[in-house]
């Protein structure tokens, strides 16, 4: 007689997530779910944050069929009887700050985790890069999955094109940001995001706003933003961040679009060797190409 074997994941809250046995159907936050399909594991449900709507981010689902998996919410309007109603063995989330879940009231978590363990990974800037990728492979890994091979060597060969990119005697000036509409737009911070902190590692010439408030972001006027003069503009591409065409009726905008040369940028990216190879890539290129045009 077969028995099963008890699985167990301590997440980044420093709490044992604790089952039976190895969990099969998963209820994730869309950013955890869309690093979990990367690496071989289909959820059965995905939620949102208090920033998303009715509807799932196209930005945050990466590779995932969301046209196949239900949507169960976002928000203060999810309730734990509505993820529950998915069946789930296990719910993965991010944590920003080791402490909350992620897009989950802190009542509805606590809630949750009466009926079903939770797991998180860390997100925030406490990681790097590198240890994100580690800490959902290591989930992945618990629940009998990883990614393809050769990822690791396609991530190695995107690093690598990014270096040497980045070490031309002309580097361009790189600016993230997210639109808040034609008034106000928020400056990234590189050091409070895991994946720019890689760009600068790696040689990128990020640009540093102005010291202030806000830990991540720094919240200007878009006549600051054009003022830093960047070459190249990662733009924020998730569904709660202003659209260009929304944008134009501001001449320090217009001025910013006709200067740079402006690259899609998603901060809830999946934390996976394949999306990450992506994105080094399409710095590389863009890079590459500012270079031999100067």
């Amino acid at each position: 007689m077969e028995h099963s074997t008890p699985w167990e994941f301590s997440d980044d809250r420093g709490r044992l997530a604790v089952a039976e046995e190895r969990p099969l159907r998963i209820v994730a936050y869309i950013q955890a779910g869309a690093t979990l399909w990367d690496h071989g594991i289909r959820p059965v449900g995905l939620f949102g944050s208090q920033h998303d709507g009715t509807v799932p981010d196209p930005a945050k689902g990466g590779e995932l069929p969301l046209a196949e998996i239900r949507y169960l919410g976002s928000g203060g309007a999810l309730h734990p009887d509505t993820l529950l109603e998915a069946e789930p063995d296990l719910v993965v989330a991010v944590t920003y700050d080791g402490e909350q879940v992620y897009g989950l009231e802190q009542k509805t978590a606590l809630e949750l985790e009466t009926h079903v363990p939770v797991a998180t990974v860390a997100v925030g800037p406490g990681r790097s890069l590198a240890e994100v990728r580690e800490r959902f492979a290591a989930l992945a890994g618990s629940l009998g999955r990883g990614e393809p091979l050769g990822t690791a060597r396609e991530l190695d060969a995107a690093e690598d094109a990014l270096r040497q990119a980045s070490g031309a005697a002309v580097r361009p000036r790189v600016l993230a940001l997210s639109p808040a509409g034609p008034e106000r737009v928020h400056l990234a911070r590189p050091s409070s995001w895991p994946d720019l902190r890689a760009l600068t590692e790696h040689g990128v010439g990020l640009l540093e706003p102005a010291a202030g408030a806000g830990v991540n972001w720094s919240t200007v006027g878009w006549a600051e933003a054009a003022a830093m003069n960047p070459d190249i503009v990662l733009m924020d591409v998730r569904t709660n961040a202003a659209r260009p065409q929304e944008l134009r009726a501001d001449e320090h905008w217009r001025a910013l679009e006709t200067r740079a040369r402006l690259l899609p940028w998603n901060p809830e990216a999946p934390c996976s060797r394949r999306a990450h190879t992506r994105f080094f890539t399409l710095l590389a290129d863009t890079v590459r190409e500012f270079a031999g045009t100067e």
